[in-house]
């Protein structure tokens, strides 16, 4: 349970990280981070794991890149779904989704 709630934070402050680094990438305050890091879990659990499966054979050609694609598309719908969390462009999305993966490495590394 104490593990849950250290990757909840952790993977909010990914997010704020994200934010404070791609223009384009805006989070409120601390509390929509957490809330959209819920969301964006959700997502990712439903809509983001079809979409995987779907896109598998496309995602061998293309080498993996068509996750990051997939993962800036459900970013996308998480800013519409929450209010605290804002994405001007799809660009930017996609870079979110990049440095977003980047440092949940790093965040993953350290654990």
């Amino acid at each position: 349970m104490v593990g849950l709630l250290v990757q909840w934070i952790l993977s909010a402050l990914a997010l704020l990280i994200v934010a404070y680094v791609v223009p384009g990438f805006r989070v409120v305050n601390v509390p929509s981070a957490l809330i959209a890091v819920l969301v964006i879990g959700f997502l990712n659990m439903t809509l983001g794991l079809l979409l995987k499966v779907i896109t598998f054979p496309f995602a061998i050609l293309t080498l993996g890149l068509l996750f990051l694609v997939i993962n800036a598309i459900m970013l996308l719908i998480a800013s519409k779904i929450t209010p605290g969390l804002h994405i001007d462009s799809f660009g930017a999305a996609l870079i979110g989704a990049v440095v977003l993966a980047i440092v949940h490495l790093l965040i993953d590394a350290l654990l």
